[in-house]
């Protein structure tokens, strides 16, 4: 951002029956405290129209002003120059801001993830990202999936190519142990799971990632972080559309077309965007549409209230893993989603903030296979399953096997699945400030999902949750900001779970011009929640044997459960351009779900009578360590941003009755897990080292970028039988999955002030990888286009 506003308080006044207008505020540096002296320029519709000095305690003030949107640039001395967002006046409006100023180019930016009240990371020790909207318009990405590979200590899998399954390892946890929300409201699949492959950058103003569990306010599935996606919000005075189009090979096109603006206390965005593309193998073609929309609306003097939508429509050509078959699956799956918000912001007074969120999520999910691919095979006689071609599958390990794996199973095609999930939350909190250092914040939320497996028909499965939280923030002499925080949540499944955390950061040396500049610690930890899945709470034990003799003494299903603790040091240099960080994560994931079998049950702890009542169920009996280091920098001097990342991540399963080792006569005395990692071993697709890389440099009117992401191998297995049930086509686990690199490159030229061209490689160097084994990955790419910009302010 080129301006950080960090806290707005509006009120509003008559003085002798007449309305009078004023904005005022302080200019404080990043940690809060006051600068005297500084130039405070008051800008009305972008022109100057008042100057003054802040006061000895930093204060400024206008007055006397006229309807209209108002912005604030400031600066002082050893400060980079900041100009706030736009402010709308209304006639008798009182608005008073507090501008941040920094040390250096590198911007501290406003987090919502971190803390129940909006701060800047340099207050607070949570481990959070924001790739801003600089970033996503360097990159020229279409997918925001490609943008959480910047994201340190996160591994991004995607099953295949464009469209095909796509998840989030962050720190080590499972894909479906981050919370995952759209302008605050969250869209997890009930249960914690989320495909990032359908979310376009269409609209997208920045991505936010807490790499930390935080239950305490968010409640169940944020075992590890938080994503955050923010749409944009229009800010020209007259109304701004722009249409973009490009193309490339593998007949891939994506058209774009936007407006948006504010006038008077109205501001409004919208943006439509169609990406269409074949991929590289058959049956793999992949079209998305994307809406996105925000609109806005000051109400009175102390209210906003603010809406958003997105919706999306994916269909894609489900090939299956085309490498380990050589032949494509004649399968095909759509997608629709729709995200609904509405906000309601108020400032009661200068210590009294509150803010009301309702929220909906509607996801729906259709997989058609009309009929078995494949060369039937019936060994048995009892109906033929459906096997591949031959093929010679080589792991990363130097292993390999040659045969036949069943592609499609007997049964009745056309086959279908079907399934619809609504999630609508209604929320509210409020934040008092009791003294300068001192801040309290609670909040309640209650939230109705529903799973349905006929989308046209009756609920399968119908929850009503609730949570509250309260959270407190001191703040110490400029020198230590602490953040501390209990939640409750009370889910249908589980009953009631307690989530505390706390979050600290300590100036040691604090911010300063120099070549050393400052030197932050942070210590976080707390404890994070997730639900079971619909199926999974249909399918548990308890519901298996309720009201039976063998079921009274089973308990209903718990909760998953994670442990974390971070520390870290964060060092800046070179008068703020360069700043570089270290961290230490341990997380502990308890109480996870397995699907067991009689034997295994027994012995997970159930009884054998229960255990006898029932083929399957699932408990929560296994768990996981993940711990590590994150090393990371950023930096930024005339027109060019550098940054990257390495993540060390030892992570071992501990604990795990329903995986029996799998045994391929081909390596004799190695155990294999065929569908989940064996104890002591590492958990699936989570590599030790891994690391990310962008590069941004800005001249007049071209610019140039590079991304680069780098994993080392990971353990995995082929998840295949061959034609008579048997292991012959396993490899051993360990290092399945190649390293890989990926290297895209971006670059745009300003032909004129209105029309922007640009070019997008992805796989620059066409490296062949595996993300998932036996999986095609995405070969060299190119797209080159151009956008053309009309109205606007200029």
């Amino acid at each position: 951002m080129a301006a950080v506003c960090v806290a707005m308080v509006v009120t509003s006044g008559l003085a002798h029956g007449q309305a009078r207008t004023s904005l005022s505020g302080t200019v404080v540096d990043s940690l809060g405290a006051r600068l005297a002296g500084a130039s405070v320029m008051l800008l009305r519709e972008g022109a100057k129209a008042a100057e003054t000095t802040s006061g000895a305690d930093g204060t400024f003030s206008f007055s006397s002003l006229s309807p209209g949107r108002y912005q604030i640039s400031a600066t002082a001395r050893g400060f980079d120059a900041r100009t706030t967002e736009p402010v709308y006046l209304g006639a008798g409006d009182r608005v008073s801001i507090a501008v941040q100023l920094e040390i250096g180019p590198l911007d501290q930016h406003v987090v919502v993830t971190a803390e129940a009240s909006q701060t800047t990371q340099a207050r607070t020790g949570a481990p959070v990202t924001v790739i801003d909207h600089a970033t996503l318009e360097a990159l020229n990405k279409t997918d925001v999936l490609e943008m959480l590979r910047l994201v340190p200590g996160s591994q991004i899998v995607q099953v295949g190519q464009r469209g095909d399954t796509t998840s989030m390892f962050l720190r080590g946890g499972n894909s479906n142990f981050t919370k995952v929300l759209v302008d605050g409201i969250p869209v997890n699949d009930i249960g914690g799971a989320f495909d990032f492959s359908q979310l376009d950058t269409a609209g997208v103003e920045n991505i936010e990632v807490l790499r930390q569990t935080n239950s305490v306010i968010y409640g169940s599935d944020a075992l590890t972080g938080v994503v955050n996606i923010s749409t944009r919000r229009g800010s020209s005075r007259t109304p701004e559309v722009e249409y973009a189009v490009d193309g490339g090979n593998l007949a891939t096109v994506r058209n774009s077309l936007s407006v948006g603006g504010a006038v008077r206390r109205f501001d409004y965005f919208s943006q439509y965007t169609y990406f269409t593309t074949d991929n590289h193998t058959p049956n793999s073609e992949y079209h998305r549409g994307t809406y996105a929309a925000r609109v806005g609306v000051a109400v009175g003097s102390a209210t906003h209230v603010s809406g958003t939508l997105r919706c999306i429509d994916g269909e894609f050509g489900s090939a299956n893993a085309f490498d380990n078959f050589l032949i494509a699956d004649d399968a095909t799956s759509t997608t629709d989603l729709t995200y609904g918000s509405v906000s309601v912001d108020s400032q009661i007074s200068n210590a009294w903030q509150t803010t009301v969120r309702f929220g909906s999520a509607v996801q729906t999910y259709r997989r058609i296979n009309p009929s078995p691919t494949g060369e039937p095979f019936d060994p048995f006689g009892f109906g033929p399953n459906y096997l591949g071609q031959t093929v010679t599958l080589r792991g990363a390990n130097g292993a390999s096997v040659t045969g036949r794996g069943i592609l499609d199973y007997g049964g009745v095609y056309p086959s279908l699945f079907d399934t619809r999930t609504t999630r609508r939350a209604l929320s509210g909190q409020a934040t008092y400030q009791v003294i300068p250092a001192l801040s309290i914040s609670g909040g309640a939320r209650y939230e109705r999902e529903q799973g349905f497996d006929d989308p046209d028909g009756e609920a399968t499965a119908t929850r009503d949750n609730g949570g509250a939280f309260v959270e407190a923030r001191v703040a110490l002499a400029s020198r230590a900001y602490v953040t501390g925080g209990f939640g409750v949540e009370h889910n249908a499944v589980f009953e009631t779970a307690y989530t505390p955390r706390v979050s600290a950061a300590v100036y040691v040396r604090q911010p300063a011009r120099g070549e050393i500049g400052e030197t932050k610690l942070t210590f976080n930890a707390g404890k994070g929640i997730k639900a079971p899945s619909v199926f999974q709470e249909l399918n548990a034990l308890y519901a298996l044997v309720q009201g039976t003799p063998a079921g009274a003494a089973i308990a209903p299903v718990g909760p998953e459960r994670s442990r974390g603790v971070d520390v870290g040091v964060e060092q800046g240099f070179a008068d703020g351009r360069l700043r570089a960080r270290i961290n230490y994560f341990n997380n502990h994931f308890d109480d996870l779900l397995e699907y067991l079998g009689r034997t295994a049950l027994v012995a997970a702890g159930v009884a054998p009578s229960a255990a006898a009542a029932t083929p399957f169920a699932y408990v929560n009996s296994s768990s996981f360590d993940a711990k590590g280091t994150e090393v990371s920098f950023d930096a930024t001097s005339r027109g060019l941003r550098v940054s990257g990342s390495y993540t060390f991540l030892d992570a071992e399963i501990t604990r795990a009755f329903g995986v029996s080792p799998a045994f391929n006569p081909a390596f004799p005395g190695v155990p294999i897990g065929a569908f989940s990692a064996l104890v002591g071993e590492r958990p699936f697709r989570r590599p030790a080292h891994s690391g990310t890389m962008f590069v941004s440099y800005v001249r007049g009117p071209a610019q140039v970028a590079v991304a680069g992401y780098f994993s080392g191998k990971r353990d995995d297995s082929t998840f295949l039988s061959d034609g008579f049930f048997g292991n012959s086509m396993l490899l051993p686990n360990q290092d399945l999955d190649p390293a890989y690199r990926k290297i895209d490159l971006s670059v745009g030229y300003a032909v004129h002030p209105r029309l922007r061209v640009y070019s997008s490689i992805e796989n620059l160097f066409d490296k062949k990888y595996d993300a998932v084994f036996g999986y095609p990955s995405l070969p060299f790419t190119i797209r080159g286009g151009a956008a053309v910009t009309l109205g606007g302010d200029r």
